[in-house]
């Protein structure tokens, strides 16, 4: 295995790249309106990353100084043997985080096993406390289902678990006081998210539909005291502590407050497509190098490094506009 004495990951910025977000499948279950279209095609299966695949190159990011792998979808939980992966990378030698953003629907038989099998932490996207929204929102499911998913975790030991909300304006934004006081009662976190420009969309208008975080917590602010916190989770998220609650409250502000400026992760696609910017289409095609079978991991391990010096330095999303910004879906790129 390659070790390296420092970080090798440093792209032309100095930013230092320590987290890899690993997408297993473009697949979900669900059809949430900010995602996807709601009918997709998705890739054939000759395209998608195997597991071994999956697992070299995970070993190979952490050998240059990558610290966290989350797991994304699509929805992780649909790949098949995603519970022997998650125990082959939990293995990993230098990786101090194994995370996984989850949908929840399927945690109620996945939680007690991933956790067994080493996985560290978990995000739960949880969008709306209402049947009706939940299923306007996601075009499929049960919203009950993701609620048992969610005791299911704590139930099997998680800690830090977070959850994940889009928020849209004439969607769910009016929920937010509820969705908190519900991490609250399981002593969770929560995090609202504005939503990014990715895909072609028919359900809603971006631009209609857009709430900022800071009128976002402003909301908030009539019904909770919300006080600054400087912990960070690696992530984008920033948080605001509850006085005398153990939940916080973290905003991800892709338009509002740009958080490029110390970005420490990389995206890398079901297909092995490494995206360096979650805005833009600088990419590297790691799966081509890692199935021409040349040079192993000293060839991947180089075409990684090469990689950060097309990383751009910011995305350049633009609330104001209706148009398609970012062609692929979040689905393709990763959650």
């Amino acid at each position: 295995m390659l070790s390296h004495t420092k970080p090798a990951l440093i792209d032309r910025f100095g930013r230092e790249i320590r987290y890899l977000r690993m997408s297993i499948t473009d697949r979900c279950d669900l059809r949430c309106v900010y995602c996807m279209a709601e009918d997709m095609t998705f890739l054939p299966r000759s395209e998608v990353l195997t597991l071994e695949e999956l697992e070299q190159l995970a070993q190979v990011f952490v050998s240059l100084g990558v610290q966290k792998i989350r797991l994304t979808g699509g929805e992780p939980l649909v790949r098949q043997g995603v519970v022997s992966l998650v125990a082959k990378l939990s293995a990993i030698q230098g990786l101090k985080e194994l995370c996984m953003t989850t949908n929840g629907t399927r945690l109620a038989e996945f939680a007690e096993p991933l956790k067994a099998a080493g996985l560290t932490r978990l995000n739960i996207s949880l969008d709306t406390l209402s049947e009706d929204k939940f299923r306007t929102m996601t075009r499929h499911g049960r919203l009950a289902s993701v609620l048992e998913g969610i005791d299911a975790a704590i139930s099997a030991g998680f800690e830090k678990t977070k959850l994940n909300c889009v928020a849209l304006k004439h969607y769910n934004a009016d929920e937010a006081g509820q969705l908190v006081e519900f991490a609250m009662s399981r002593n969770l976190d929560i995090s609202f998210i504005e939503e990014m420009p990715m895909g072609e969309v028919t359900s809603h208008g971006r631009v209609a539909e857009y709430i900022s975080s800071d009128e976002l917590r402003e909301q908030l602010a009539s019904q909770f005291t919300l006080t600054p916190s400087a912990e960070q989770s690696g992530g984008p998220a920033r948080y605001w502590a509850l006085p005398g609650s153990a939940s916080k409250v973290g905003f991800i502000s892709p338009h509002s407050h740009n958080f490029c400026g110390s970005c420490n992760r990389v995206r890398l696609t079901a297909t092995g497509r490494l995206l360096l910017c979650l805005g833009q289409e600088h990419s590297k095609d790691l799966r081509h190098v890692l199935r021409s079978r040349v040079g192993g991991e000293q060839d991947l391990a180089a075409a990684i490094v090469d990689a950060m010096q097309i990383k751009p330095e910011a995305h350049s999303f633009d609330v104001e506009s209706s148009d398609v910004q970012v062609v692929r879906f979040m689905n393709m790129t990763g959650g």
